[in-house]
Order: structure tokens, then sequence, then C-alpha cells
């Protein structure tokens, strides 16, 4: 009966003498790192954030730009075709110069054609091909009318005559 005693007093002592009482146990919440690290979450998960939209926006303002420079190059290749004759097939400038020269002398006949695949000189002075700025040439006897006459891969020509006076 001593002995249950003495152990009934030493259960009852058992809580008072362990070394990791109630008082000595703290709460997390008392615990700064808690707090900082509580903080350092928000403040990385604010950074995420902020990268994130300005890399949404930065890749939205380069699909917006490459378009818009993508409609400027169409629209300069537009102008660049219209300028050089568009899409239909023409002569847009046959001339010769001087217009008048004496025996002997040499003049020379220029062409500017759009969309042509092929080109004939009648008479033939020289050899002619598709160009927008081509000169050939020309030393006649006599006063001549020399046709050009383009071809386009469809099959439709076009034709032009310019005279060349020889006194």
């Amino acid at each position: 009966m001593v002995h249950s005693a003495l152990l009934g007093q030493h259960l009852m002592m058992a809580p008072s003498t362990n070394p990791v009482s109630q008082e000595s146990r703290k709460s997390p919440w008392k615990n700064p790192f808690v707090y900082s690290g509580a903080v350092l979450v928000c403040v990385a998960i604010y950074v995420g954030f902020v990268l994130l939209t300005r890399y949404e926006s930065n890749r939205e303002f380069e699909r917006r730009d490459a378009a818009q420079k993508a409609e400027q190059r169409r629209a300069d290749d537009r102008r660049a075709v219209e300028q050089l004759g568009g899409s239909e097939l023409a002569i847009r400038s046959l001339y010769v110069s001087p217009g008048m020269i004496h025996r002997g002398e040499k003049a020379q006949l220029c062409y500017d054609v759009a969309n042509a695949k092929s080109v004939t000189l009648d008479p033939p002075e020289g050899e002619v091909w598709p160009s927008h700025s081509r000169c050939v040439d020309l030393a006649p006897k006599r006063t001549t009318t020399y046709t050009l006459t383009i071809t386009d891969a469809s099959g439709k020509t076009a034709t032009e005559s310019v005279e060349l006076q020889v006194h």
C-alpha cells in the first residue's frame, strides 16, 4: 500500500516535473518567423503576379505590332505593284530620243512594260525583253516606225508604235 501511494504521488508530480510544461509550449503565432514567412510568401505571390501580367502585356503588344507591320508591308506591296503597272498588261512608255536624227547618227528607243512575259520589236534592232526601264540603240538609214509588242502569260497582247525621223 505504501508502494501504491508513493506511485500515485509520483504520477501526480510527473506533469509538474515534465521538462516541456504547458507554460513553456508557445503558440506558433507568437514566433516572428511565421509572420515574416507569411509576408515573404505574399510578396513572392505579388511579384509573380506582376511579372506574369507584364509578360502577357508584352506578348499582346508584340502580336499587335506584328499584325500592324504585316498590314503595312501588304499596303507597301500593293503600292509597289500599282507603281510598276498593277496586274494589267501594259506598255507604260515608249519613246525615241532624239526624235529626229541625220543619216549615220544614233538614237535610242526606250520602253517600260508591265506584266509582260515576252517583248518583240519590229523591225528588230536589238535584243529586247520585259523590263521597267530598257533602251535599245538605233541607227536606221531612213525614217522608220518601230512597233513594240508585248505578250503576257495568258497570251494577251498589247502593241504601240513610235517613229524615228531620219534626214
